[in-house]
C-alpha cells in the first residue's frame, strides 16, 4: 500500500464518529478540488495530497479541548508522516499547507500548495454540500454546547443565535458571500462564483418561506 492510501486509513480511523462536517467525505472532496485547481494552477500534486488528506485530523482533539485544529492536524500529519519515513522538507511542506487552511484564521499562505488547499477547503464550504454542511455543523456545535458546556469561540455570531434562521443568514454573511474575495487561484474563484448562485437561490427561498426579510442577496 502506498503512502497515500496509508495516509487515507489513518485519517479515517482518527475522523471515525466525527458529529460535525468535517468527516472524511469532506476530506475526500477537499483532496478532489486541490487536484483539480492543481491541473490548472500547478503545484505538487503529492504534497497537495497528503496536506488535503491530513488537514483536520486534529479535528476531534479540538472538540474535546478547544484550541485550533489547524495546529493539531500539523503536528498529528508531523508526526505521522516522519514515522513513515518521508523526508523533513517533504514534511514541512505538507505541514505548512495545513497549518495555514483554516478560514477563521485568516492566515496568508505562502506556497502555491498551500494557496490551493486553502482554496479547496473554502471552497468545499460552497454550493449545495455547502449548505448541507453549515446546517449539519451548526446543529453538531449546538448541540455539543447543549451537552458538555463546550462552545466554539469563533462560531458565537452564528451558531449560538436563538433563531436558527437568523443564524444561517448572518453565518452566509460572515462566511460564504465574503470566501471568493479571500480566494487564492483564478480557478477556484470561477468555481465559487457558480456554487454561490445555488446558495442564493437557497437563503433567498427559505426567508420567503421562513416571512424572514431577505438580507444582502
Amino acid at each position: 500500500m502506498d503512502l497515500i492510501e496509508k495516509t487515507r486509513e489513518f485519517v479515517a480511523i482518527f475522523l471515525e464518529g466525527e458529529p460535525s462536517s468535517h468527516d472524511m467525505s469532506h476530506i475526500n472532496r477537499v483532496e478532489a478540488l486541490c487536484l483539480k485547481i492543481q491541473k490548472e494552477e500547478g503545484g505538487d500534486p503529492f504534497v497537495l495530497q497528503l496536506a488535503a488528506l491530513l488537514h483536520d485530523v486534529g479535528v476531534i482533539k479540538e472538540h474535546e479541548e478547544g484550541g485550533d485544529h489547524a495546529i493539531y492536524s500539523a503536528d498529528i500529519a508531523s508526526e505521522f508522516l516522519s514515522k513513515s519515513g518521508l523526508g523533513k522538507e517533504v514534511i514541512e511542506a505538507v505541514t505548512g499547507c495545513i497549518r495555514v487552511h483554516r478560514f477563521s484564521a485568516g492566515e496568508s499562505p505562502e506556497t502555491l500548495e498551500a494557496r490551493i488547499l486553502q482554496d479547496a477547503d473554502r471552497l468545499d464550504a460552497l454550493g449545495a454540500v455547502g449548505i448541507f454542511r453549515a446546517v449539519l455543523s451548526m446543529g453538531a456545535l449546538r448541540m455539543l454546547k447543549h451537552t458538555t458546556g463546550m462552545d466554539k469561540g469563533s462560531s458565537k455570531r452564528t451558531v449560538y443565535i436563538e433563531d436558527p434562521i437568523e443564524g444561517f443568514n448572518e453565518y452566509m454573511q460572515y462566511k460564504p458571500f465574503t470566501i471568493p474575495e479571500k480566494l487564492n487561484t483564478d480557478t477556484a474563484k470561477k468555481i465559487a462564483e457558480e456554487r454561490l448562485k445555488i446558495m442564493r437561490l437557497y437563503l433567498k427561498t427559505l426567508n420567503i418561506e421562513a416571512g424572514t426579510d431577505e438580507q444582502g442577496l
